[in-house]
């Protein structure tokens, strides 16, 4: 029964770590060259039926607009 849930978490944060990469760097693209070149990222995690409200909260910086 352990090993299911940790494979079962291991692969909800495989699939939340590679689509919020892209999401990030989608993001991340349109925003235009003036203002901050860092922004804060920020991913909440929860679990039906629990009371967890666990909050990750980092400074991404943004690609240079020369490309």
């Amino acid at each position: 029964m352990a090993d299911d849930f940790e494979m079962s978490v291991r692969k909800f944060l495989k699939q939340v770590g590679v689509t919020a990469q892209q999401e990030l760097q989608r993001a991340a693209g349109s925003i235009g060259p003036d203002g901050p070149r860092t922004r804060t990222a920020r991913a909440v995690i929860t679990l039906d039926g629990s009371d967890l409200h666990h909050v990750v909260e980092a400074e991404i910086v943004l690609p240079d607009s020369n490309g």
